[in-house]
């Protein structure tokens, strides 16, 4: 029973903590955008490509000989 002294005080820190992330995360906007992220792995468009990658093909696709 003394354990329930140490354990609900513990549980409600920690219910305070995840409700201030939460709005944190909220209030920057992570929340915004949740499909486009997902779906950018799938297309195929090499101008959305990122600028280290676009070099590395560059360097694959050179004459070898």
């Amino acid at each position: 029973m003394n354990i329930l002294l140490f354990l609900i005080p513990i549980s409600l820190v920690m219910i305070g903590a995840a409700a201030l992330l939460f709005a944190w995360a909220v209030k920057h906007g992570q929340f915004e955008d949740l499909d486009t992220p997902a779906l950018d792995i799938l297309r195929d468009d090499p101008a959305d490509a990122p600028a280290h990658a676009a070099a590395a093909a560059d360097e694959t696709s050179g004459d070898a000989g």
